[in-house]
């Protein structure tokens, strides 16, 4: 069955021309202009993925974004974003995006994306209601967690703390510390973590993985403790406690 794909785009060009790509790609695509109308039709249809413009009249992207976060809506979000500051694209991973394109963008490039986010995405374990325990749960079974460096995560339960502090990670912040701390130590390079988080090697010129790592060391670091994610410049990154 083809997956269904929200388009939110108040550019009726940019609309149309990706709406046609997507259909031809194989996906069952639903337009619509501004965020208003991409709520109610989240509501109505739940979608598998959804690619928003950030920048849209009445409620824009990354208020689409926050509201169905807030709600527990989990569905995979790639912004469409004309904004290249690195600050602007932060703010859609604040939001709550998994991932984001600039404009002008290839559409190879968002499909790509897109296939990247619906592989990855699985349903979210039910939490039970409450509010989550300060400290990690103990392993239920042996291999369950993935340890390194004061980071322990939980991939079944998609959790991952720092010490006794939780982390909330999108999707995408998720599989890059998960690879991360599974190679404790390794020096992995740009196109070796392209390929296994995104699927695709998006080239030299491509900020995004450096956008990720960025936001990825404000929610692990804390003041006064060694920085884990280290740049090993023209390479690629590193995680280990110096």
């Amino acid at each position: 069955m083809p997956h269904t794909v929200l388009l939110a785009e108040d550019d009726r060009a940019i609309r149309n021309a990706l709406e046609r790509a997507l259909t031809l790609e194989g996906y069952r695509v639903t337009a619509v202009a501004d965020g208003v109308e991409a709520l109610a039709q989240v509501h109505r249809s739940r979608p598998d993925v959804l690619v928003l413009d950030v920048m849209m009249p009445g409620i824009d992207g990354l208020q689409v974004c926050r509201v169905l976060r807030a709600e527990g809506d989990r569905t995979p979000v790639l912004m469409l974003t004309a904004l290249v500051e690195t600050a602007d694209r932060i703010a859609g991973l604040d939001a709550g995006a998994d991932d984001y394109v600039v404009k002008p963008f290839d559409v190879e490039e968002v499909f790509a994306r897109l296939r990247a986010l619906l592989r990855r995405a699985r349903p979210d374990p039910e939490d039970g209601g409450g509010a989550p325990a300060a400290e990690p749960p103990r392993p239920e079974a042996p291999g369950r967690f993935v340890e390194a460096a004061g980071v322990r995560m939980d991939p079944q339960a998609r959790r991952a703390w720092r010490g006794g502090r939780e982390l909330e990670l999108t999707r995408t912040e998720f599989e890059l510390l998960e690879l991360l701390v599974g190679n404790a130590g390794v020096v992995l390079d740009h196109s070796t973590i392209y390929d296994r988080i995104w699927g695709y090697d998006f080239g030299p010129g491509s900020k995004n993985l450096a956008v990720y790592v960025g936001y990825l060391r404000r929610k692990l670091d804390e003041p006064g403790a060694p920085q884990l994610i280290h740049t090993v410049r023209g390479v690629g990154y590193v995680l280990r406690e110096d």
